[in-house]
């Protein structure tokens, strides 16, 4: 999983049944204190035609603890009321001279659990790769009465100032 490891940012978009569709900017941080787990946290808002930051929209934490036979967990937690359990596996898809030049991570929730107030989201599929040194992920998910579907796509950049000052 040390393919991950650092701060990443770029564009995305979002749609669903339910919502207009939107542009949205991110950042996104994998990061590891030397246990057997990295530490995630993103951040995301919604972006003009212009680029402009307009609002935020997500916020998530969590960890990705790697198991046997290259599974994993992705332990999530959400402000807006609920919290998931992802299970999936790793694979890497290109090595050049000791460094991982392509890989990808799959994931399937688990466990979704909400509160009260919380939107009907009963479960999603999320994909990650590494793929000409940029990070792209798409997430799919059942909510609201709707089936499993896309609702974000991004491309993500390494945060190349953020790595020069030891971020």
């Amino acid at each position: 999983m040390s393919w991950l490891i650092g701060r990443w940012i770029g564009v995305g978009t979002g749609q669903y049944p339910t919502i207009e569709d939107f542009r949205f900017g991110q950042e996104v941080q994998f990061s590891c204190d030397g246990r057997p787990f990295l530490t995630y946290w993103s951040r995301s808002w919604e972006l003009d035609d212009e680029g402009n930051r307009v609002r935020p929209t997500a916020t998530e934490s969590g960890f990705l603890r790697p198991l046997a036979d290259r599974t994993v967990e992705f332990l999530l937690t959400h402000p807006t009321g609920y919290s998931e359990i992802w299970e999936g596996s790793v694979e890497v898809t290109g090595l050049v001279q000791d460094t991982i030049t392509g890989a990808k991570m799959e994931l399937r929730t688990d466990v979704v659990a909400r509160t009260e107030e919380s939107k009907p989201y009963t479960s999603g599929h999320r994909l990650y790769g590494l793929v000409e040194g940029d990070l792209l992920w798409t997430f799919d998910m059942a909510a609201m009465d709707q089936p499993l579907q896309n609702h974000l796509a991004a491309r993500l950049h390494p945060d190349v100032a953020a790595a020069a000052d030891g971020d």
